[in-house]
């Protein structure tokens, strides 16, 4: 065993057994090339990358080409998923060299960290002559590799400078509805009018997009951006890059048609797109929507809920080696498991044919057939047959966990859940979202800072970036949403003034790492939004948010100057803005400050979140919900939840209360008068 058997990444301890004496990224390693006078050869992957594995065993497994590594480099592997920082640096230099990245990365640099040669995927040969020639290129011209680490140094750090400094262009103005209503045409010229999404194969879920339309679609009425999101929603939950039986949605599609997907199945992916399909069921009523945004939930609490009441990072693409052997079926195994009449019935369903979608005559299930609007009759036969599958599949090899809980996917979930019980009262127990905030409560915050990654509830070293700041402080203002618990606010405020103090770049934008971080051959600042938010919108989410629930308007300045920093990339490739665009939709709403009082004592304890969420006021209130607004309810003067200070029922009557942009209508006690101020009525 390396030294990666202690590591709290598994993707680390997945080489933990390779004949490669890999080091983790610390500095003993650094120093160990310097003493040998070697160059690094540094390795970046994560858990679910198929090719990572495929590398692995064609190379990291294989003696002679370890040999080769271990005589004459210094190999260090990092976990993209744990080191964010570390894997955009290389990144950056890797787009660089090369014009384009992906992962695994393959990065040579000198004993300081300084790159000079990047790829990623090599096979075994390619790679192996890889080796000899940098080898020799260290020992031989040592010269012309350190001017050519130098040259990828300056260009990684004008780079990065570049997207600090306000991404593609100066700050001239901000994130305004003309921006927005920009971003959204240029949305809409881009449309894959076909099959739904943008662009070609292949393809990705575009959740932080479809959020931003929704709430573009919600202040303008714009009839355009609410068919493009329902287009593309119907599309994805259709299409084999959505699992069927199980529920979730894999990473991407290698078609352009969403048949195909690559299988592995991210929590990042997931929670933002039970957001969407949540927000298009309650802004539409969209039966399918309300299918899929329960089924992803399911498979989120079923297949990643961890023991210790987090979510694990993902499962892998591969099952015993064979890449989606878990999902694919043919009609013959389907017979096998449902009999003749279910078995055609289920092929005819999920489109399964003898001649398949996939390798050697299988098919993804993708669904074929309407149900949600079809007859009682077929969708409970429908039902009992995905039911069935489901169980026969349990048998069959089951694709590796990673078990890593990283802080701001688990915001992301939180706050995607807290949606959908708002949404869908009693559709998830209330204590299986607000365990998830008690793990990142108590095993990732510590002294009011967050550290990133934990397993088994033992907390990794790596410290939290932006995003985890961001997501987690949303989070934390979900939940005192859902519970009334004032202290779920104080936690989320705490994080939020460590990232305005440490992660600023003096200009109205963000690091991505803190100013007391590990100094990095640049410290990184991405403020584009690409798998997950980056963390400038997730910031700036979470500061719109704690800014209406505490009625601090600083917050909201803070978020107003970060997202102006971005909208030149909002303007001109919203694709790549797409979370911060939903923020801005926001902060154009105002957002609205909704507290919905009911009778009681005056500071008596909180209401159980399910009464609440099912009480006809509040589910009034979330229904129409303009873009981003904040909705709190309970007794009056609960203690620590301002929006509830100083406000009572009226003749013993829930009463709501709503207000933005700093004014407040009048209080009422009809769900048909709250309706009315919501929706623009009645001032």
């Amino acid at each position: 065993m390396n030294r990666l058997e202690g590591a709290t990444s598994p993707y680390l301890v997945q080489h933990a057994s390779n004949p490669v004496d890999w080091w983790p990224w610390v500095p003993e390693a650094f120093e160990e090339a310097r003493r040998r006078d070697v160059p690094l050869l540094i390795s970046i992957g994560y858990a679910a990358c198929h090719w990572c594995h495929v590398m692995a065993h064609e190379s990291f497994e294989n003696q002679e080409v370890a040999d080769l590594v271990n005589r004459h480099f210094v190999a260090i592997k990092v976990d993209r998923e744990e080191r964010p920082d570390i894997d955009s640096v290389y990144m950056t230099a890797t787009q660089a060299m090369t014009g384009q990245g992906g992962w695994p990365m393959t990065v040579f640099a000198t004993p300081e960290g300084e790159p000079f040669f990047c790829g990623t995927y090599y096979p075994t040969p390619a790679f192996t002559r890889l080796l000899h020639s940098v080898s020799a290129l260290w020992r031989d011209e040592r010269a012309a590799v350190l001017r050519q680490s130098g040259a990828l140094a300056e260009a990684v750090g004008a780079a990065v400078g570049a997207l600090a400094a306000g991404a593609r262009g100066p700050v001239t103005g901000s994130l305004d509805a003309a921006v927005l209503d920009t971003a959204a045409a240029g949305l809409a010229s881009d449309f894959d009018e076909v099959h739904g999404g943008f662009g070609g194969a292949p393809k990705f879920p575009p959740h932080m997009n479809l959020l931003f339309l929704l709430r573009q679609h919600q202040r303008t009425g714009d009839a355009r951006s609410l068919e493009i999101v329902r287009q593309t929603c119907e599309h994805l939950a259709r299409g084999g890059i959505y699992d069927q039986i199980g529920g979730g949605f894999a990473r991407y599609s290698v078609d352009e048609r969403w048949l195909v997907p690559h299988f592995e199945k991210m929590l990042h992916d997931n929670a933002l797109l039970l957001r969407v399909y949540t927000h298009l069921f309650r802004v539409t009523g969209d039966p399918l929507a309300r299918r899929v945004a329960l089924g992803t939930a399911r498979f989120m609490l079923d297949e990643l809920a961890t023991a210790q009441g987090g979510f694990a990072s993902s499962l892998d693409a591969d099952a015993a080696g064979v890449e989606g052997g878990s999902y694919v079926w043919t009609p013959d195994q389907l017979r096998d498991v449902l009999g003749e009449d279910d078995g055609g019935f289920a092929a005819d369903l999920y489109g399964v044919t003898p001649e398949g979608t996939f390798e050697h005559g299988t098919s993804v299930l993708r669904m074929a057939r309407d149900i949600d609007e079809a007859a009682e009759a077929i969708r409970v036969r429908a039902e009992s047959v995905r039911g069935r599958l489901l169980a026969a599949r349990a048998a069959r090899p089951c694709p590796a966990r990673d078990e890593k809980v990283v802080a701001a996917w688990n915001g992301l979930a939180i706050t995607a859940l807290v949606d959908l019980v708002r949404t869908l009262p009693g559709s998830v127990p209330e204590e299986a979202i607000t365990r998830v905030a008690e793990l990142l409560a108590s095993v990732h915050l510590a002294g009011g800072r967050l550290r990133r990654v934990s397993r088994d509830g033992r907390v990794g070293e790596p410290a939290g970036v932006l995003d985890d700041y961001g997501c987690v402080a949303e989070a934390f203002c979900a939940v005192h949403e859902l519970t009334g618990e004032g202290r779920w606010l104080v936690l989320a405020g705490g994080l939020l003034d460590v990232a305005l103090v440490r992660f600023a770049d003096g200009r109205g934008g963000y690091y991505d790492t803190a100013d007391d971080a590990e100094r990095l051959l640049t410290r990184p600042a991405d403020p584009t939004d690409n798998a997950t938010p980056s963390g400038l919108s997730a910031l700036a989410s979470a500061l719109i948010r704690y800014g209406a629930l505490a009625g601090a308007t600083r917050y909201r300045d803070a978020a107003l100057a970060a997202l102006a920093t971005v909208a030149p990339v909002a303007a001109r490739h919203p694709r790549f803005a797409g979370y911060s665009c939903a923020a801005g939709e926001a902060l154009l709403s105002g957002p609205y400050e909704i507290a919905i009082v009911f009778d009681g004592a005056p500071g008596g304890p909180a209401l159980a979140a399910a009464a609440a969420q099912a009480d006809p006021m509040v589910a009034t209130a979330w229904r129409l919900a303009p873009p981003g607004a904040v909705l709190v309810s309970g007794r009056s003067g609960q203690p620590g939840v301002p929006l509830l200070a100083g406000r009572s029922a009226r003749d013993g009557q829930p009463t709501a209360y709503v207000c933005h942009g700093f004014a407040c209508d009048r209080p009422v006690t009809t769900t048909a008068d709250l309706a009315a101020q919501l929706t623009g009525a009645a001032g």
